[in-house]
């Protein structure tokens, strides 16, 4: 007698230079056709990492919320947010706000945080004429294709991320936190480990430790897991960069990352993890109606610069707290 996994009971395209990708006749009810195959499209996205669906031809923003909500239970509200999104309620948000000739290279969301979305969801409304891809790439083939020396001092002192606020660039307290009044920001700043000063002109900086490599809650197996190069001040476009650092400085910077123990992190690094994370980049051109699944923990994704309307909307789902960060959170107790 033999027996099939749920991921096997899906024909699912495997090429090496994209996602992989399930084609299906256009459903009558997505959202049924979403549950009828959940168990199997998240089998597909623990093996993979990551999961295309093209044919399920979602029209609008009630489709695709409940679409989502047949393949989870447990969608997030967004905190700590880096940049805007517009909210459409019940854990339904818009595409980060962000330039778009400017890539958004590879991250892994909220990875900054206490508690993470283990899964993202996407699904595409109106495709770009042209870019405007999300890629992903495998955590575990990024963190062994990183050099011994610098992957060893990443593991040892994880990272730190430094935030300064303003009503200029990225997201607002309000946007981050769910609130401007100062003594809810600071509650939780204090619940969630991030260290905060006031500066007399009132802006909000901030400064956060977090492990730069995690163990995927799953298999165990250790995931290159972080924004250290996303928000570095070098992956910024150069002309961006120097208006920022002449209008705030290096140290009012909306965002930039140190290794753990504060030491600065050259161009040359932000360059190589860029070139490693582009060596095992996988993309595919989005089409309307597509859905994509992403494993946050053990796969990064991006956004690339694109032109025409680019409608793509996302949700963060089932939050959970890596066991390096808990054991982290142990030790400052």
């Amino acid at each position: 007698m033999s027996f099939s996994s749920p991921a096997s009971l899906l024909e699912v395209d495997l090429r090496p230079d994209r996602p992989p990708v399930l084609q299906v006749d256009p459903p009558a009810d997505p959202a049924g056709w979403a549950a009828g195959h959940r168990q199997a499209l998240r089998a597909q996205v623990t093996e993979h990492g990551a999961l295309l669906v093209r044919g399920l031809g979602v029209r609008d923003k009630e489709q695709v919320r409940a679409v989502f909500a047949a393949l989870t239970d447990d969608l997030m509200t967004e905190r700590e947010a880096f940049a805007p999104r517009t909210p459409y309620g019940d854990g339904l948000y818009s595409s980060t706000a962000w330039p778009d000739n400017q890539p958004m290279c590879m991250h892994h969301e909220l990875s900054y945080a206490q508690r993470v979305p283990g899964l993202m969801l996407f699904a595409c409304l109106t495709a770009p004429d042209e870019g405007g891809a999300t890629g992903v790439a495998d955590a575990e083939e990024v963190l062994r294709a990183l050099p011994a020396e610098l992957r060893e001092r990443f593991e040892r002192e994880g990272w730190l991320l430094t935030r300064s606020y303003n009503d200029e660039i990225g997201a607002s307290l309000a946007e981050s936190f769910g609130s401007d009044d100062r003594e809810t920001v600071e509650n939780y700043c204090r619940a969630h480990g991030i260290d905060f000063s006031w500066r007399p002109d009132g802006t909000l900086r901030t400064r956060q430790r977090r492990p730069a490599v995690v163990r995927h809650p799953v298999t165990g197996r250790p995931c290159w897991f972080n924004q250290i190069a996303f928000l570095n001040q070098w992956t910024l476009a150069p002309e961006v960069r120097e208006y920022l650092v002449d209008e705030y400085g290096e140290d009012g910077l909306p965002f930039n990352t140190r290794f753990g123990d504060g030491g600065e992190i050259g161009e040359d690094v932000v360059e190589l993890l860029n070139t490693v994370y582009e060596r095992h980049t996988r993309r595919e051109p989005w089409q309307a109606g597509d859905l994509m699944l992403v494993d946050n923990i053990r796969t990064a994704h991006s956004r690339e610069p694109f032109t025409g309307e680019r409608e793509v909307l996302v949700a963060l789902a089932e939050p959970c707290t890596p066991a390096e960060r808990r054991a982290q959170e142990g030790e400052r107790r």
